[in-house]
């Protein structure tokens, strides 16, 4: 397994992001314009594309959101490599990344229904937060943060 660091240009990156697109058009159901509109890659500078051998299998990227804050977006990993901590590997390159490039604070937002998700970024150390914008009056919607520690 290895990972790539690269921007939202990146073929591979955007093959999974359609995929991963696909799959949040049936959980997001009617709200699913809402959240588009917040899920465009077009300016990602940080992101992370997962290989298995030569095979694009998961990806994450992040954007700052505010002085020393980045918003962790586009978590995604193929349904047939699931269950193998892969999403985690790829939560850690994210998070070293931002702490090389200053950021101190992650957060992000994930829907309730996405109990995978939430247990992810739980066992990994990331606590529920009041619903941050655009997310503050979505019932649907749970956001987390976590403070980046330096060694």
């Amino acid at each position: 397994m290895n990972f790539k660091r690269t921007n939202s240009g990146d073929a591979d990156f955007v093959g999974l992001v359609q995929e991963l697109d696909k799959y949040l058009s049936g959980i997001n159901g009617n709200q699913d314009d809402f959240f588009r509109q917040f899920n465009t890659i077009d300016t990602l500078q940080y992101v992370i594309v997962c290989y298995v051998g030569k095979i694009p299998v998961g990806c994450g990227a992040f954007k700052g959101i505010a002085d020393k804050v980045v918003e962790i977006k586009r978590m995604y990993v193929k349904s047939t490599y699931r269950g193998k901590h892969i999403a985690t590997l790829i939560l850690k390159e994210l998070e070293g990344w931002a702490k090389e490039e200053q950021f101190d604070t992650v957060v992000l937002e994930t829907s309730k229904t996405m109990q995978p998700a939430v247990y992810l970024y739980q066992k990994n150390g990331y606590n529920i937060i009041p619903n941050y914008e655009p997310y503050k009056d979505v019932p649907s919607s749970v956001c987390f943060k976590k403070e980046l520690i330096s060694f």
